[in-house]
C-alpha cells in the first residue's frame, strides 16, 4: 500500500527575483513555513529579509518565481489578497491609529456596522473574544498612543486573528520589550502554535532564537544561504552565514584605560525630572574609558543620560568636562561643552529622515559652514564624504535620503553628525537597537577608535552582554540612582541583575 503523500507546507515561496535600480535585493529566494511552525529568517540589513516579507504581504510585486499557500498557486497583487489567504504583518513600527482605542483598532478594516456607522458593542464583542481565547486582558476603551509598546503589539497580534491569520509575520518583535514581556510573547505564540497558526520570526536578537524557533533561514546579499533546525544551528554558525565570515570574539578588545588618564567627564550628584526621576547621580569618566549603565527598562538609565546631555534640563548637581564647570540647560548648551547623546530612537530623535546624509550630518553644527548669509553646499559635501569614508557608511551618495539607509548605516551617520564637532563625551544610548550583527561590529570598532581618540563613553543598553563586554566599568541603575558599581573583571550577569532587581544592595 502506498503511503500518502505528506501535506504541502503552509506556504512555499519559489525563485523569488527582486530588482531595485542598481540593486539585486533578492535573487532566487526560496522559503517555506509549515503550520504551526515559527520560523526564524535572519540576516544582515539589506540581506532581502524585508523586500521577501512585503512581497508576501502583497506590499511589493516580485519580478518572477511563485507563491503556494496550502499546495496551491496564488497571486498576491495587494495586501487585501494576502489578508483573504491568511497572511498578517506585524511590522517593527506597528500600524495602529494612536487615537483610536484598542476595539477600533482591532477591527479597523473589518468593523461590523449598523448602517453606515460602526456597531460598537458587535465590536467590543468581537474583539473581546479574541482577547479572551488569547488570555489577554487590554484597556479596550484606551487609546493606542497611551497603551505600552507590549500592549500595542498584543493588539496588532489580536488584530491578525480577527482576520483569521493563519501565519503572522513579526519583524523584530523584542526589540523594545522587557524580559517578562518577551516570555509572555513567547508564551502567546506557543499558545497559537499549538492552534497551528505559524510565524515568520524576524530577529537581529539571535540568542533569543533558540527558546522560540523552529526552523531558522539565513538570508545574505538576497539568497538564501542555509535553512536548518533551531536547535542544530547554534549561535555562531548563524553569525557566519550571516556575514560570511567567523565573528570568533563578538565584543572587542577594549584599549586597557591609561593609569593617569585624566578625567573627561565629572557628574556630580545630579538630579533631573523626567519619566524617571533621576537622583544625585555622580560618577566620573575618564578618557579613554567606556562606562557602561545596567539595569532593568525603567530604571532610569535613559534619563540619566538624557539629563547629562540638557535633553532634560537637571534641577540640582554639576557637570565638568576636561575639568571645567559646563552649562547643559539645553542641547545646544552640551554640544558647546563638547557632549554627544547617540539617542535611543535614532529615527524619531537623531535623525530627520526625510534630509540627505550631508543636511543630518552637518545639521548639529552648521555654524562651521555659513559664509555670509548661506551655507556652503560644497564645503558641507567635502566633510560629509570624508566622514562616510572614515565611517564604511553605505550609501550611494552624500545626497542619499536617510530613509533609505539600513539601520546600521543610519546609525552611523548619527555618529558622523557627532564627530564632525569633535565631541569629548559620547552618550550612547541603545547603540546597536535593531542592527545586524555585522553593523554591530563596526559600531564597536567605531567606539574603540573613539577611546584611542581620547574620547570618554557612556553607554547604556538593554542587552546585559553588550554591557558586561563593551564597559570598562559597569554602573547599575535602579530607581533614578547608581546602585552599585562594578569592575570589568568583576562583573557578571548575575551580580548585575541582582542589584538591578533589588535583590542585593
Amino acid at each position: 500500500m502506498t503511503a500518502a503523500a505528506p501535506p504541502p507546507p503552509l506556504l512555499r515561496m519559489t525563485g523569488i527575483v527582486k530588482t531595485f535600480p542598481g540593486v539585486r535585493a533578492l535573487d532566487g529566494v526560496s522559503f517555506e513555513v509549515e503550520p504551526g511552525e515559527v520560523h526564524a529568517l535572519v540576516g544582515e540589513n539589506g540581506a532581502g529579509k524585508s523586500t521577501l516579507m512585503k512581497i508576501l504581504a502583497g506590499a511589493q510585486p516580485a519580478d518572477s518565481g511563485e507563491i503556494d499557500v496550502d499546495g496551491k498557486r496564488v497571486a498576491i497583487d495587494g495586501p487585501r489578497t494576502a489578508e483573504r489567504l491568511g497572511i498578517g504583518m506585524i511590522y517593527q513600527e506597528f500600524n495602529l491609529v494612536p487615537d483610536l482605542g484598542v476595539i477600533e483598532n482591532i477591527v479597523l478594516g473589518v468593523e461590523p456596522r449598523r448602517g453606515m456607522f460602526l456597531d460598537k458593542p458587535a465590536a467590543a464583542s468581537e474583539a473581546a473574544k479574541v482577547l479572551g481565547e488569547l488570555g489577554i486582558a487590554l484597556p479596550l476603551d484606551r487609546a493606542a498612543r497611551r497603551l505600552s509598546v507590549a500592549e500595542q503589539q498584543l493588539t496588532e497580534i489580536a488584530k491578525c486573528l480577527v482576520r483569521k491569520a493563519r501565519l503572522i509575520v513579526m519583524d523584530e518583535p523584542t526589540a523594545a520589550l522587557t524580559e517578562r514581556e518577551i516570555e509572555a510573547l513567547f508564551s502567546l505564540i506557543r499558545k497559537l502554535k499549538a492552534q497551528n497558526v505559524a510565524f515568520v520570526y524576524i530577529s537581529h536578537r539571535l540568542e533569543e532564537l533558540p527558546r522560540i524557533a523552529d526552523r531558522i533561514t539565513v538570508l545574505r546579499d538576497g539568497k538564501a544561504i542555509e535553512t536548518r533546525a533551531a536547535a542544530q544551528m547554534p549561535q555562531d554558525d548563524v553569525i557566519r552565514l550571516m556575514v560570511g565570515r567567523s565573528l570568533k570574539a563578538h565584543f572587542p578588545d577594549l584599549p586597557p584605560v591609561a593609569p593617569d588618564a585624566p578625567v573627561v567627564l565629572d557628574v556630580r550628584d545630579v538630579s533631573a525630572v523626567s519619566g524617571v526621576r533621576v537622583n544625585d547621580v555622580a560618577f566620573q569618566v575618564h578618557a579613554g574609558e567606556i562606562v557602561g549603565l545596567a539595569g532593568l527598562v525603567g530604571a532610569g538609565r535613559t534619563e540619566i543620560v538624557r539629563a547629562i546631555a540638557g535633553a532634560d534640563v537637571p534641577t540640582k548637581g554639576e557637570i565638568r568636562v576636561d575639568g571645567a564647570q559646563v552649562v547643559v540647560r539645553s542641547p545646544r548648551g552640551a554640544i558647546r561643552a563638547g557632549i554627544a547623546l547617540i539617542t535611543e530612537d535614532r529615527k524619531a530623535q537623531g535623525l530627520v529622515l526625510g534630509m540627505n546624509v550631508r543636511e543630518n550630518t552637518t545639521l548639529a553644527h552648521l555654524g562651521l559652514f555659513v559664509r555670509g548669509l548661506f551655507v556652503d553646499k560644497s564645503a558641507e559635501t567635502q566633510t560629509t564624504n570624508t566622514e562616510i569614508a572614515e565611517l564604511r557608511i553605505r550609501t550611494p551618495s552624500a545626497e542619499q535620503t536617510v530613509r533609505n539607509l539600513s539601520g546600521g548605516n543610519q546609525q552611523k551617520v548619527v555618529l558622523a553628525k557627532w564627530l564632525i564637532g569633535h565631541a569629548r563625551v559620547f552618550l550612547f544610548d541603545e547603540p546597536t537597537r535593531g542592527i545586524d550583527v555585522g553593523a554591530k561590529a563596526e559600531i564597536y570598532a567605531l567606539m574603540v577608535e573613539l577611546l584611542r581618540g581620547g574620547a570618554a563613553i557612556v553607554m547604556v543598553s538593554s542587552e546585559l552582554p553588550e554591557v558586561l563586554g563593551m564597559s570598562h566599568r559597569v554602573l547599575v541603575v535602579r530607581g533614578g540612582a547608581i546602585r552599585a558599581e562594578f569592575a570589568r573583571g568583576d562583573a557578571t550577569p548575575d551580580k548585575v541583575i541582582a542589584v538591578a532587581t533589588g535583590v542585593a544592595a
